[in-house]
């Protein structure tokens, strides 16, 4: 049983490819257009010039593949500490699986319609699976 919690560790890095793509997919044909237009992308070879420069739907795509190496890293580290004092259970599998259907839930919400009340509540949701897995670590740890 215990494997069984590093199985959402490969779906959270298959969303992030997956993030990866379509951003490139969005993203070239973006920046194509944009040098047909006289703009010369060398001139914008900081993140921070980038801003605004594309359209909104290319720029979320991006967003959201910069969110899934943000707090889904404290999400592997959890799993990884899960997996290694052989603390896989039930609610440990619940909430993994739970908070990578709620990040996935949270990007598609965030390249399509960006809702933002209905993206903060998925994320905030997240936030709780993780610190489910989180906090019953640590409670472990400091019970004798």
């Amino acid at each position: 049983m215990n494997d069984l919690i590093l199985q959402p560790i490969l779906f959270m890095g298959v969303l992030s490819l997956s993030m990866m793509l379509l951003m490139y997919l969005t993203r070239i044909p973006a920046a194509k257009q944009l040098e047909t237009e006289g703009v010369v992308l060398q001139q914008l070879s900081h993140p921070s010039q980038l801003g605004g420069v594309f359209p909104s739907h290319v720029e979320r795509v991006a967003d959201n593949y910069n969110h899934l190496w943000e707090q889904p890293t404290l999400f592997y580290a959890v799993v990884m500490v899960i997996w290694a004092l052989d603390h896989t259970d039930p609610m440990h599998l619940y909430s993994a699986w739970a908070y990578c259907g709620l990040r996935f839930a949270h990007s598609l919400v965030q390249v399509t319609i960006n809702h933002v009340w209905l993206r903060f509540t998925l994320f905030i949701v997240s936030w709780a699976a993780l610190a489910i897995m989180l906090l019953r670590e640590v409670f472990s740890a400091l019970s004798p």
